[in-house]
């Protein structure tokens, strides 16, 4: 198995609506966008994302109220490992973009709370036009239920 591997951390406040979000950003995409604004993440390049890692990650940037993965179409499995550490481990709430148009059956839906889907078009642009193809869901859990809602135009301005 191939381990998931990351580039950098940053804490953001743009990529999911109300939170104060630390994005993981993880290498080796195979996705390759047109266009891509993070070529860099094409490359496996980086240290390897274990439990371990971001255990430790979560430490140094106290106040986080989200943890997003930004990336690992390679290895969703690997993804829904880390995510479902964090739901059980942590009160941070989770967050996966994935550049894939489709949920991959590798992810339990209710490891995380936010899911943006859809490889970045060129012509439908961004998040945050409103012509993306690109859709930020929040997952609402309700027992054993998952309930997806598109909250994709809190982007638009």
């Amino acid at each position: 198995m191939h381990m998931l591997k990351y580039a950098d951390t940053k804490e953001v406040f743009a990529e999911i609506p109300d939170e104060i979000t630390l994005a993981i950003s993880i290498s080796g995409c195979p996705i390759r966008c047109k266009g891509c604004h993070s070529k860099y993440l094409w490359d496996d390049v980086g240290e390897p994302l274990s439990i371990d890692t971001l255990s430790a990650l979560l430490t140094d940037h106290i106040g986080v109220s989200c943890v997003c993965f930004m990336g690992g179409d390679q290895a969703p499995d690997q993804i829904n490992t880390l995510a479902q550490w964090v739901k059980d481990n942590t009160d941070v709430r989770t967050a996966w973009y994935s550049g894939a148009d489709e949920i991959s059956p590798a992810v339990n839906l209710s490891n995380l709370d936010y899911l943006k889907i859809g490889h970045y078009s060129e012509k439908s642009g961004p998040l945050n036009s409103p012509t993306t193809n690109q859709l930020l869901w929040r997952i609402e859990h309700q027992g054993t239920e998952n309930r997806m809602v598109n909250i994709t135009s809190r982007f638009w301005k």
